[in-house]
């Protein structure tokens, strides 16, 4: 993805805005990394108010974040970013990374967002999960999420 701001008509959309960002804590030597809260922080408040779909390469606290081989089942998703989710509430949230946190998850007390991680290879790099669609109808506030 990289520093750049890509716009894109999607076939039949009535103005759903999507924002991309690929930026993550520091995990191993990856791309697009970033070692302080300070500089995380400062990408996530590039994500627009007005975002309706937001895609990551992490997920935020709390969201399909756990890891258990070795990291002792702890939630490792970045708090900062689910902060700023929470103050941008987006229909979905659509990330992977840590792929033993398949699935979707949702807090309706505290954002009207899905959170849903993707990832379509377990944490053996095995392609076993099934993707997962979801449709959104940009006239009507309900959200609607179907996985097949």
């Amino acid at each position: 993805m990289g520093e750049k701001k890509m716009y894109y008509n999607i076939y039949g959309s009535t103005g759903i805005k999507i924002y991309g960002s690929p930026w993550q804590p520091e995990f191993c030597d990856w791309a697009f990394n970033l070692r302080t809260r300070k500089e995380l922080a400062s990408k996530w408040a590039q994500i627009p108010l007005d975002t309706d779909i937001l895609i990551t390469h992490g997920p935020p606290f709390g969201h399909g974040d756990v890891v258990s081989d070795g990291w002792k089942n702890n939630a490792v998703g970045c708090k900062d970013l689910l902060e700023r989710v929470m103050a941008v509430k987006p229909k979905f949230h659509v990330f992977g990374h840590i792929h033993e946190g398949y699935g979707v998850t949702t807090t309706k007390l505290l954002s009207p967002t899905v959170f849903v991680n993707a990832s379509t290879v377990t944490v053996s790099y095995r392609v076993e999960n099934k993707p997962i669609l979801f449709f959104i109808k940009k006239s009507n506030t309900k959200q609607t999420l179907t996985s097949k």
